[in-house]
């Protein structure tokens, strides 16, 4: 059966299973190099093994969601979010989905701004736990990642407060300066999947 994954994601390991088209090797682990449904084909004889891949198709035909018919934000949930401004004791991210499980991340990278109804913002000294005087924005944040983050105030009735404190939480989805998609390096770094150029992010430990 196919499973919903993000890039990052640990699919299983080189001991059981052959990479296929969409995935990366990274010590013995194979995980997802794009946004899509894992797909595990079976072996074909007994001296080989079954091969993960995810179909590049499964992205583009992700279900359309709206988050106008989604749950209000509550102070403790979990969010994903797209930054839509970044400044620099700042950024303002539009609310994609309250308590996301992983195949919402399908869902609601597919939406538009029209489909969007709260806003958020992350404060500089929201942005992790440790060394919040050298956090500078714009070098762990870029204008369109998808951000997985934690509601810590309401605000008002149309902005709310976050955090991406937390091993969990930060950028699960990004797209390169080349205007590819990147993949994990370690928690500070994403890598370009063509150029494996890499550019600074505060990256979210898969979940």
């Amino acid at each position: 059966m196919a499973s919903p994954v993000v890039p990052g994601q640990v699919l299983g390991s080189t001991t059981s299973y052959l990479p296929g088209p969409g995935t990366h090797v990274y010590e013995d682990n194979i995980l997802a190099s794009i946004i899509g449904s894992s797909l595990i084909t079976p072996a074909v004889n007994k001296t080989t093994k079954p091969t993960i891949s995810i179909p590049r198709n499964n992205a583009a035909n992700a279900t359309r969601a709206s988050a106008a018919t989604g749950a209000l934000p509550k102070v403790g949930s979990i969010i994903l979010g797209r930054v839509t401004r970044v400044q620099q004791r700042q950024l303002s991210a539009s609310i994609l989905s309250v308590d996301p499980s992983p195949s919402d991340i399908l869902s609601y990278t597919q939406m538009t701004n029209d489909d969007l109804q709260f806003q958020a913002v992350l404060r500089r000294e929201d942005v992790r736990t440790h060394e919040k005087d050298k956090i500078v924005i714009n070098e762990m944040y870029r204008v369109g990642d998808i951000i997985r983050a934690s509601v810590i105030s309401l605000g008002d009735e149309r902005n709310y407060y976050i955090s991406t404190a937390g091993n969990e939480f930060g950028v699960v989805v990004a797209t390169s300066e080349n205007g590819n998609a990147m993949i994990p390096a370690s928690w500070k770094e994403m890598r370009d999947v063509v150029t494996a150029k890499g550019e600074g992010r505060k990256v979210a430990k898969p979940v």
